[in-house]
């Protein structure tokens, strides 16, 4: 089947501008080394013009990750392309993607721009681009919004003056499936030159419907969709990679597409992005939730069990869910342990990580009777993903009560010294973040907070996450703890870790 589906990838760029997501330039190397796992064609890796932190972002991206192509976009600006261009020039397979609106909405409000002078500055921009870059994407911003017979030639313009790939955004995710499949088809009959480019689509979930219409586009000629692990994006979001992925999978029949994904990694992607952006998956997300392939009615189990098909149309093994044979507990030496992370697709940690890891792992074994792979893949996540510890929590006491006032003791080691204090609080989480901030002696804003338990029972792991706001940046990080109290503090003291690194990382190497 020669019928190809690129995956576009925007994890790094639109779906950092998730609310809330804030990501750094390990953070984007660690999803983009996955993402290069997980075989997607191309991906996004930022807006180098944003910032200087997005540019050196994209660039290290764009010199480490190898196979497929690194995007940066850019307004249809001379800067914004001269940026872009010198973020990604290392890259193996470079491309810029230039984007302009052009609904009537947009020019006349936003860029205040006659249709003409649009034009005219597409064609500009794009040609300027591709003087720099082998490789040119177009996006026309609020496609679906823009009159059709202006669409058609803007995009006739823009690939004659270059550009490789044409990609047609539902910016503001107001299409439907139907209506979206139509405007797909009707580009593909009236842009005289379509036979030059290849039709990209960029489907919002305002309505919730951002899958089908990047589907329907497939079925009606799109061979390039741009989507986020996890469905992250601006607002509700963008098109789910997982689903568009997986629906093409299973439905080959309807669709005669395929894609080059190793879907066997699409669950450790979801678990990767979720840990490092913070951003949960809810349990009855489709492929990646907890639920999606949990039974719980009688009648389906007893389905099941006699025929998988019954009532699952896709295998959790192809999806990257394995069941394991070897039961973890604290009696389980090293090789087994290594023997087993290296089953769950951790082949490549160094001894020392290693070594760090199996401790943690014993130590929750003292507390456990069995370990699940959740538990596992939890402990990898927290160990490999933490920065150098600038401050360490070396003891916390809680005094809590319904009629009494919460109040927590913490002892922080940090630069050289160690500091005790006390605060009270509305509960004792909200009393222990308290004292951690007098002891480090850094004031922050709590911008958001939550726990959940890893695995089933009353010893499960909790995992609390923690983001914290300083000079209206956003700094995400988690704790585990079989104590829900601990794991809070651990989250909020990695968050302050997270902070003091990204602030000022040499400064932080030095502990």
């Amino acid at each position: 089947m020669e019928n190809r589906i690129y995956i576009f990838d925007t994890t790094l760029r639109d779906g950092e501008q998730t609310p809330k997501v804030s990501l750094n330039i390990n953070d984007k190397l660690s999803i983009a080394k996955q993402l290069e796992k997980l075989n997607v064609d191309v991906i996004e890796a930022g807006f180098p013009a944003a910032s200087n932190g997005d540019f050196e972002a994209v660039k290290a991206v764009a010199n480490e990750i190898k196979s497929p192509h690194i995007v940066a976009l850019a307004r249809a600006l001379k800067s914004d392309i001269q940026t872009a261009w010198n973020a990604i020039d290392d890259a193996q397979k470079p491309r810029i993607h230039v984007f302009i609106a052009t609904s009537d909405l947009h020019m006349k409000y936003k860029l205040k721009m006659k249709p003409q002078e649009v034009l005219k500055r597409a064609v500009d921009m794009v040609r300027y681009a591709k003087s720099l870059c082998p490789s040119v994407e177009f996006s026309p911003e609020d496609a679906t919004r823009t009159r059709p017979e202006f669409l058609y030639k803007v995009l006739e313009a823009a690939i004659d003056a270059g550009a490789d790939i044409v990609n047609i955004p539902d910016t503001v995710g107001y299409s439907t499936p139907s209506q979206y499949g139509a405007f797909i088809k009707g580009i593909k009959e009236n842009v005289f030159n379509i036979d030059k480019a290849i039709i990209s689509v960029h489907c919002h979930d305002d309505l919730g419907m951002a899958v089908a219409n990047s589907l329907a586009a497939v079925e009606n000629g799109a061979r390039q969709v741009e989507c986020a692990m996890n469905g992250l994006g601006e607002r509700a979001g963008n098109a789910a990679l997982e689903e568009i992925v997986m629906a093409i999978k299973t439905r080959a029949d309807l669709f005669n597409c395929h894609t080059g994904i190793v879907t066997e990694e699409l669950t450790r992607t979801s678990k990767l992005v979720s840990h490092i952006t913070g951003m949960q998956v809810q349990n009855n997300k489709a492929v990646v939730g907890a639920n999606a392939f949990a039974h719980e009615s009688g009648i389906h189990q007893h389905g099941v069990l006699n025929c998988r098909e019954t009532y699952e149309i896709m295998t959790p093994e192809s999806v990257g869910l394995k069941k394991s044979s070897i039961v973890l507990g604290k009696h389980s030496g090293r090789h087994a342990f290594v023997r087993h992370l290296e089953e769950l697709g951790y082949k490549n940690l160094d001894k020392d990580k290693v070594n760090e890891i199996f401790e943690e792992f014993k130590n929750l074994a003292d507390k456990k009777k069995d370990v699940s792979d959740e538990d596992i893949e939890s402990l990898v996540k927290n160990e490999i993903f933490q920065v150098p510890e600038v401050f360490n929590l070396k003891y916390y006491q809680v005094s809590t009560g319904n009629t009494t006032v919460s109040t927590s003791t913490v002892r922080l080691e940090y630069e050289g010294k160690s500091v005790s204090e006390a605060s009270c609080g509305d509960g004792p989480v909200d009393a222990t973040f308290k004292a951690i901030e007098k002891a480090a002696g850094i004031k922050v804003n709590l911008n958001d907070y939550f726990i959940k338990s890893v695995g089933y029972g009353k010893d499960a792991l909790g995992e609390a996450t923690v983001k914290v706001e300083k000079d209206d940046k956003i700094f995400s990080a988690k704790g585990l703890s079989t104590d829900i109290v601990e794991a809070s503090a651990k989250a909020f003291v990695n968050a302050m870790n997270k902070m003091y690194y990204e602030v000022s990382p040499e400064k932080a190497a030095a502990y």
